[in-house]
Protein backbone atom coordinates (compact mmCIF):
# COMPACT_ATOMS: atom_id res chain seq x y z
CA UNK A 1 0.00 0.00 0.00
CA UNK A 2 1.49 3.04 -1.12
CA UNK A 3 2.08 6.34 1.53
CA UNK A 4 0.49 9.36 0.67
CA UNK A 5 3.98 10.83 -0.28
CA UNK A 6 4.30 7.60 -2.51
CA UNK A 7 0.55 8.53 -4.31
CA UNK A 8 1.88 12.21 -3.97
CA UNK A 9 4.70 11.07 -6.28
CA UNK A 10 3.03 8.57 -8.37
CA UNK A 11 0.17 11.51 -9.36
CA UNK A 12 3.05 14.17 -10.19
CA UNK A 13 4.89 11.24 -12.34
CA UNK A 14 1.54 10.93 -14.11
CA UNK A 15 1.64 14.50 -14.74
CA UNK A 16 4.72 14.41 -16.35
CA UNK A 17 3.82 11.45 -18.85
CA UNK A 18 0.45 13.08 -19.52
CA UNK A 19 2.33 15.92 -20.56
CA UNK A 20 3.14 14.50 -23.44
CA UNK A 21 7.27 16.07 -23.95
CA UNK A 22 9.18 13.91 -24.02
CA UNK A 23 12.19 14.51 -21.54
CA UNK A 24 8.99 14.74 -19.24
CA UNK A 25 7.83 11.38 -20.30
CA UNK A 26 11.05 10.11 -19.57
CA UNK A 27 11.30 11.32 -16.05
CA UNK A 28 7.86 10.32 -15.44
CA UNK A 29 8.68 6.49 -16.10
CA UNK A 30 11.98 7.11 -14.46
CA UNK A 31 10.44 7.52 -11.24
CA UNK A 32 7.86 4.85 -11.71
CA UNK A 33 10.31 2.12 -11.58
CA UNK A 34 9.93 2.38 -8.06
CA UNK A 35 6.25 1.91 -8.17
CA UNK A 36 5.91 -0.58 -11.14
CA UNK A 37 2.57 -2.16 -9.15
CA UNK A 38 -0.77 -3.25 -10.70
CA UNK A 39 -2.50 -0.04 -10.50
CA UNK A 40 0.41 1.89 -11.95
CA UNK A 41 0.76 -0.59 -14.61
CA UNK A 42 -2.99 -0.35 -15.55
CA UNK A 43 -2.98 3.45 -15.82
CA UNK A 44 -0.04 3.50 -18.42
CA UNK A 45 -2.11 1.58 -20.49
CA UNK A 46 -4.96 3.26 -20.57
CA UNK A 47 -2.36 6.57 -21.51
CA UNK A 48 -0.77 4.52 -23.91
CA UNK A 49 -4.18 3.51 -25.38
CA UNK A 50 -5.42 7.02 -25.33
CA UNK A 51 -2.51 9.38 -26.58
CA UNK A 52 -2.24 10.44 -29.70
CA UNK A 53 1.59 11.31 -28.76
CA UNK A 54 3.44 8.44 -30.46
CA UNK A 55 6.97 9.03 -28.92
CA UNK A 56 4.41 9.19 -25.07
CA UNK A 57 3.19 5.81 -26.59
CA UNK A 58 6.62 4.41 -27.28
CA UNK A 59 8.15 5.38 -24.21
CA UNK A 60 5.20 3.87 -22.13
CA UNK A 61 5.24 0.18 -24.18
CA UNK A 62 9.07 0.37 -23.45
CA UNK A 63 8.75 0.88 -20.21
CA UNK A 64 5.89 -1.97 -19.72
CA UNK A 65 8.27 -4.54 -21.51
CA UNK A 66 10.50 -4.09 -18.51
CA UNK A 67 8.95 -4.98 -15.95
CA UNK A 68 9.73 -8.11 -14.43
CA UNK A 69 6.72 -8.43 -11.97
CA UNK A 70 5.51 -11.98 -12.82
CA UNK A 71 2.25 -10.42 -11.72
CA UNK A 72 1.98 -8.23 -14.26
CA UNK A 73 1.51 -11.18 -16.96
CA UNK A 74 -1.99 -11.63 -16.11
CA UNK A 75 -3.06 -8.30 -16.69
CA UNK A 76 -1.05 -7.79 -19.92
CA UNK A 77 -2.88 -11.06 -21.02
CA UNK A 78 -6.05 -9.61 -19.60
CA UNK A 79 -5.46 -6.55 -21.93
CA UNK A 80 -4.47 -8.10 -24.86
CA UNK A 81 -7.98 -10.02 -24.97
CA UNK A 82 -10.10 -6.81 -24.29
CA UNK A 83 -11.90 -5.08 -27.09
CA UNK A 84 -11.69 -2.19 -25.32
CA UNK A 85 -7.52 -2.44 -26.25
CA UNK A 86 -7.97 -3.79 -29.79
CA UNK A 87 -5.80 -0.57 -31.42
CA UNK A 88 -2.76 -1.61 -28.53
CA UNK A 89 -2.78 -5.21 -29.14
CA UNK A 90 0.11 -5.70 -31.26
CA UNK A 91 1.98 -3.23 -29.28
CA UNK A 92 0.85 -5.33 -25.86
CA UNK A 93 1.87 -8.59 -27.89
CA UNK A 94 5.65 -6.89 -29.12
CA UNK A 95 5.43 -5.80 -24.92
CA UNK A 96 5.14 -9.65 -24.15
CA UNK A 97 7.25 -10.74 -26.81
CA UNK A 98 10.06 -7.82 -25.37
CA UNK A 99 10.02 -9.01 -21.70
CA UNK A 100 12.02 -10.86 -19.41
CA UNK A 101 9.47 -12.64 -17.97
CA UNK A 102 8.39 -16.07 -18.86
CA UNK A 103 4.67 -16.06 -20.39
CA UNK A 104 5.09 -20.60 -20.65
CA UNK A 105 1.31 -20.92 -19.10
CA UNK A 106 -0.16 -18.72 -21.57
CA UNK A 107 0.42 -20.50 -24.26
CA UNK A 108 -3.12 -21.73 -25.43
CA UNK A 109 -4.27 -17.83 -24.74
CA UNK A 110 -1.69 -16.73 -27.61
CA UNK A 111 -3.26 -19.34 -29.77
CA UNK A 112 -6.22 -17.97 -29.45
CA UNK A 113 -5.23 -14.25 -29.94
CA UNK A 114 -3.38 -15.37 -33.11
CA UNK A 115 -6.76 -17.27 -34.60
CA UNK A 116 -9.05 -14.31 -33.55
CA UNK A 117 -6.58 -11.60 -34.38
CA UNK A 118 -4.97 -10.35 -37.70
CA UNK A 119 -2.09 -11.13 -39.77
CA UNK A 120 0.42 -9.21 -37.88
CA UNK A 121 -1.15 -10.16 -34.17
CA UNK A 122 -0.89 -13.96 -35.61
CA UNK A 123 2.49 -13.11 -36.50
CA UNK A 124 3.34 -11.97 -32.99
CA UNK A 125 1.94 -14.43 -31.14
CA UNK A 126 4.02 -16.82 -33.43
CA UNK A 127 7.09 -14.86 -32.54
CA UNK A 128 6.42 -14.88 -28.66
CA UNK A 129 5.67 -18.96 -28.85
CA UNK A 130 8.48 -19.63 -30.95
CA UNK A 131 10.91 -18.08 -27.91
CA UNK A 132 8.61 -19.86 -25.07
CA UNK A 133 10.68 -21.58 -22.07
CA UNK A 134 8.38 -24.77 -21.90
CA UNK A 135 7.92 -26.88 -20.74
CA UNK A 136 4.07 -26.66 -21.52
CA UNK A 137 1.72 -28.56 -19.48
CA UNK A 138 -0.37 -31.16 -21.12
CA UNK A 139 -3.67 -29.50 -21.02
CA UNK A 140 -2.13 -26.35 -22.44
CA UNK A 141 -1.51 -28.17 -25.27
CA UNK A 142 -4.96 -29.53 -25.55
CA UNK A 143 -6.83 -26.35 -25.23
CA UNK A 144 -4.22 -24.63 -27.81
CA UNK A 145 -5.18 -27.60 -30.19
CA UNK A 146 -9.15 -27.27 -29.38
CA UNK A 147 -8.51 -23.51 -30.70
CA UNK A 148 -6.63 -24.32 -33.87
CA UNK A 149 -9.05 -27.30 -34.55
CA UNK A 150 -11.96 -24.38 -34.19
CA UNK A 151 -10.01 -22.16 -36.56
CA UNK A 152 -9.35 -24.73 -39.37
CA UNK A 153 -13.49 -25.81 -39.23
CA UNK A 154 -14.15 -22.15 -39.37
CA UNK A 155 -14.98 -19.61 -42.99
CA UNK A 156 -12.14 -17.30 -41.18
CA UNK A 157 -9.54 -20.00 -42.14
CA UNK A 158 -9.66 -19.44 -45.92
CA UNK A 159 -9.75 -15.63 -45.34
CA UNK A 160 -6.32 -14.38 -45.68
CA UNK A 161 -3.45 -16.79 -46.76
CA UNK A 162 -1.10 -15.04 -44.91
CA UNK A 163 -2.48 -15.44 -41.66
CA UNK A 164 -3.36 -18.75 -42.54
CA UNK A 165 0.16 -19.98 -43.12
CA UNK A 166 0.95 -18.35 -39.58
CA UNK A 167 -1.70 -20.26 -38.12
CA UNK A 168 -0.35 -23.36 -39.72
CA UNK A 169 3.06 -22.85 -38.13
CA UNK A 170 1.73 -22.06 -35.04
CA UNK A 171 0.08 -25.79 -35.29
CA UNK A 172 2.97 -27.62 -36.33
CA UNK A 173 5.08 -25.99 -33.44
CA UNK A 174 2.09 -26.70 -30.71
CA UNK A 175 2.33 -30.30 -32.55
CA UNK A 176 6.01 -30.55 -32.12
CA UNK A 177 5.75 -29.56 -28.14
CA UNK A 178 2.53 -32.42 -28.14
CA UNK A 179 5.25 -34.56 -29.46
CA UNK A 180 7.61 -34.17 -26.98
CA UNK A 181 5.28 -34.52 -24.26
CA UNK A 182 4.00 -38.25 -25.98
CA UNK A 183 7.79 -39.06 -25.65
CA UNK A 184 8.49 -38.50 -22.36
CA UNK A 185 5.48 -40.59 -21.43
CA UNK A 186 6.71 -43.30 -23.28
CA UNK A 187 10.14 -42.87 -21.20
CA UNK A 188 8.77 -42.60 -18.02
Amino acid sequence: MATAQQKLKIKESFDLIQGNQSIKVSEGLKELEKFAEESVLEILVGIAADTDNEDTKKQILAFLSQVVDPASRDLFIRYIKEEEFNMLRQALLTVVWNSRLDYSDYLADFVEIAVEGNFMEALECLTILENLEGPFEEHHLLEAQLHLREYAQSDRAHEEDRKTNIISEIAMFIQEQNDGIDADLMLD
